[in-house]
């Protein structure tokens, strides 16, 4: 098994001597991608997202978390009874084996040499699984040479790799938190950031501040399902926010938030009671393949809020740090061409049309 591993690591290393900080004209724009929850039906909704990505001319797809299921068998490993499909009976210790490296080879492999960073959500740390195999399973994601240069940037005695980390893209910092377990943020991770935060907004060179992690915020639009859920992350999550509006309202950062989390896609997500007078601008980007969720009870469904979609959003950068986000929406025909031989049409279509909850 390691030395599958390897190979599979070894075929995607390239991607990764590729410098993520390339600048670019200084007057031009740019762009990344990013979206999050590709379990259940993400081996077939991935490598749609990846081409989209690849076509976008994104630098690079930042992946927010929740790969596999692990609690059950993903639906694309293991197809609905219902549609009749030949399959090979998959034991559980067979499917725990396979999970992760199979992630790998149908979700990541088809970014091909473009860069991805991967943030952990809470079905990364649903046992069996744990964090210690997280970050020997995704080390080759976690210790790029861009990643531990900034790290030993920050900190030349800082050799340890962990979940949260930050880069820097010409002026904007990209910062991707852990909160994958209910013991997070934890004091360390808190203490990092605060810190982070505190010398970017000193920074003259940093003029943005992206944020991105698994589940949204405390306070967010979709807060029934996000940090509010676990007394440590109602705390240290809320501790976050405080820090990023004192970025944005007093020392002038430009400043946004990305999730996933929730399996739909919203925008908007903090103009709510909670941050009333310290709205942050926020997404929610939970569209990569697993089962969708209905939307928050109230919110009327449009361009700002959908589910039962697959998808990812683009960010273009401009010039000064500021960035517009626009989600693009897979249809049927884009999952169809991206799994032609691949899949059973059958299953492509069920992924499409009823990987969902009704209620």
């Amino acid at each position: 098994m390691k030395k599958l591993v390897c190979l599979f690591s070894a075929f995607l290393i390239p991607a990764f001597l590729i410098p993520l900080g390339a600048q670019p004209p200084a007057n031009s724009t740019w762009k990344f991608a990013v979206s999050g929850d590709s379990r259940n039906c993400g081996n077939i909704v991935m490598p749609a997202i990846a081409s989209g990505v690849r076509a976008s001319g994104s630098q690079f797809y930042w992946h927010l978390g929740d790969f596999r299921a692990i609690y059950t068998f993903d639906e694309d490993m293991v197809p609905p009874a219902k549609l009749g499909l030949p399959t090979t009976p998959l034991t559980i210790s067979a499917y725990l084996t396979a999970a992760w490296p199979e992630f790998i080879t149908r979700q990541l492999a088809p970014f091909g040499t473009l860069p991805v960073m991967l943030t952990p959500g809470n079905h990364e740390t649903i046992p069996p699984a744990t964090m210690a195999q997280y970050l020997q399973q995704f080390a080759d994601w976690l210790g790029t040479p861009m990643l531990r240069a900034q790290r030993l940037d920050d900190n030349p005695q800082d050799h340890m790799l962990r979940a949260y980390y930050h880069w820097m893209n010409r002026n904007i910092d990209f910062i991707a938190l852990h909160n994958a377990g209910t013991d997070q943020f934890d004091a360390a991770q808190l203490a990092w950031f605060q810190s982070l935060v505190a010398r970017d907004e000193k920074s003259p060179s940093v003029q943005t501040l992206v944020v991105g992690m698994h589940a949204a915020l405390p306070g967010s639009l979709g807060d029934s399902h996000s940090m509010s859920n676990w007394a440590q992350g109602n705390v240290s999550g809320r501790a976050v926010y405080e820090a990023l509006w004192h970025a944005q309202s007093v020392a002038h950062k430009k400043v946004y938030v990305l999730a996933s989390h929730s399996h739909y896609f919203m925008e908007d997500v903090y103009r709510t009671e909670t941050w009333k007078g310290k709205v942050l601008p926020g997404w929610i980007v939970g569209t990569a393949g697993a089962v969708r969720y209905r939307l928050p009870a109230g919110t009327v469904p449009g361009p700002k809020a959908m589910t039962d979609v697959y998808g990812y959003m683009v960010g273009t950068a401009a010039a000064d740090g500021s960035i517009t986000f626009a989600f693009q929406q897979l249809k049927l025909a884009d999952l169809m061409k991206a799994n032609q031989g691949k899949y059973p049409d059958s299953l492509v279509q069920w992924c499409f049309e009823q990987n969902k909850q009704l209620n």
